[in-house]
């Protein structure tokens, strides 16, 4: 800090924010105060309406940084977080940024630290943003309006956490860009005519419609589409917490939905049966066979079949859901980021991998293209019942002692049904054909943690190796 001006009194200044999400206005008068050696205790921001803190001076007017004094550091990443966390509503956000940027003139590379308190805290701020903007992009119902000059106006309302509603009006411009729609909140309100965005003051509740004449309708598709082999109560619990429901129309309908979801997925699989012929009698035939495949959608995509690998009298089986990007280019099952990472914990636990029986529940790469780039999909529950026909096949030659079905998707494969991995992972369910199944997490979930949650399931994943590793090892005897 000996760069910088220092301070030649202490005294208290205050800044008033003039809009609780304006960061612009933040950065430049944190660049003036840092500029002129002013340090955080000495500084109070407060928000519009805010009383202010009770020692800043009142009508202090800020210190004019000298002509030669240096540039202020602030980091890619800080420039990054700041734009997001002053959208908190959390009215310490000010402050705890600016105490942050006072540090980084002295230490440029405290972003990195993970254990900084302040640096945390900043991370949990802009986590619970990013949070509340993508609950408003997933959870604005327009409804209809027809005004006096026979025009239609959409109006959805919306109750953020958190000063987002600014920040976000340009999605709402691009995806609806030919309607004139206004979302209503109590943090303020954004139109748009089809040309021009405007502002209005907060709005309550009652200002937006309840209703609107093709409400019916979206209900009716809502419930169309309600795919029951694909239901996890406590994941749409978590993406969809209860306090949104009452602002979505479809909400009404969840409960009936989840009530009859075990019955609907019995009638999807048994309406999801296919007749095929006779099943191949060696791995190469069924390797042949599933190049010809195209019994369901992903098998018409512009995709190679890949087939399993490893020793046709392997003891393991392995299981992954489906070939990512690079086996569908390799024709290799588990050659990408999973599979290394896959390839790493085996070998902790003991498991050659060329000893084992490696293949996916579904046999073709199902993706999106996004440009050039094509993006993993998830198979559908009647896409994995339509391969079973293949992972049998496979089963019937290989007959493996033990088989180790890494996700969902390969657990249903194997058995037919959707089972929940922490409810029977570390146990051995008893298979038809008297071997046993072992069910885990898929590899290519761990690399999407971080942090405490990645250890923990990095730590449940070795655990449910190591378990396959004796088992195999008690086998043998």
């Amino acid at each position: 800090m000996t760069a910088l001006r220092q301070p030649t009194d202490t005294a208290y200044y205050t800044v008033s924010m003039l809009e609780p999400d304006d960061f612009a206005f933040w950065r430049d008068k944190a660049r003036q105060l840092v500029q002129c050696g002013i340090p955080p205790g000495q500084v109070s921001w407060t928000e519009p309406g805010s009383s202010g803190d009770l020692f800043a001076g009142e009508g202090t007017q800020l210190p004019v940084p000298p002509a030669d004094v240096p540039q202020i550091r602030g980091s890619k990443r800080f420039l990054a977080l700041a734009k997001n966390v002053v959208l908190h509503s959390d009215p310490e956000r000010f402050a705890l940024l600016y105490a942050l940027l006072w540090r980084l003139q002295a230490n440029p590379r405290i972003m990195e630290d993970k254990t900084d308190l302040q640096v945390r805290r900043v991370e949990e701020l802009d986590k619970n943003v990013r949070r509340d903007s993508h609950k408003m992009h997933a959870f604005v119902r327009f409804r209809r309006l027809e005004r006096d000059d026979g025009e239609d106006h959409y109006v959805a309302w919306f109750e953020p956490d958190h000063h987002i509603v600014r920040a976000n009006a340009g999605f709402f411009k691009r995806r609806f860009a030919n309607m004139h729609w206004s979302i209503l909140t109590p943090k303020g309100c954004i139109h748009w005519d089809g040309e021009t965005m405007r502002e209005s003051p907060p709005a309550e509740r009652g200002d937006a419609p309840s209703s609107d004449p093709a409400e019916e309708l979206w209900l009716k598709y809502y419930a169309s589409i309600f795919n029951p082999a694909r239901l996890k109560v406590s994941a749409m619990m978590s993406e969809m917490p209860k306090k949104y429901w009452k602002n979505m129309p479809e909400a009404a309908l969840i409960p009936g939905l989840v009530a009859g979801a075990q019955k609907r997925e019995s009638q999807m699989v048994a309406a999801g049966e296919l007749t095929f012929d006779e099943r191949p009698e060696t791995l190469g035939a069924i390797e042949k066979a599933i190049d010809r495949c195209r019994k369901c959608p992903i098998g018409e995509l512009a995709n190679h079949s890949v087939m399993g690998e490893g020793p046709q009298d392997a003891a393991l089986m392995i299981v992954g859901e489906q070939p990512g990007d690079q086996e569908d280019q390799a024709r290799r099952p588990f050659v990408g980021p999973a599979g290394q990472l896959l390839d790493v914990h085996l070998q902790k636990a003991g498991i050659e991998r060329s000893k084992a029986y490696v293949t996916n529940a579904v046999k073709h790469f199902k993706y999106v293209l996004r440009g050039k780039r094509r993006i993993h999909q998830s198979p559908a529950a009647k896409e994995i019942d339509t391969c079973r026909w293949w992972i049998e096949a496979e089963r019937e030659i290989v007959k493996p002692k033990v088989v180790l079905a890494m996700g969902a998707s390969a657990a249903r494969g194997i058995l037919g049904r959707t089972v929940s991995i922490s409810k029977v992972r570390g146990q051995p369910v008893p298979l038809e054909d008297g071997s046993e199944l072992w069910i885990t997490a898929h590899p290519s979930y761990l690399l999407r943690l971080e942090g405490e949650a990645q250890e923990k399931q990095v730590k449940l994943f070795d655990a449910d190796l190591a378990a396959v590793r004796e088992r195999l090892a008690e086998l043998a005897v």
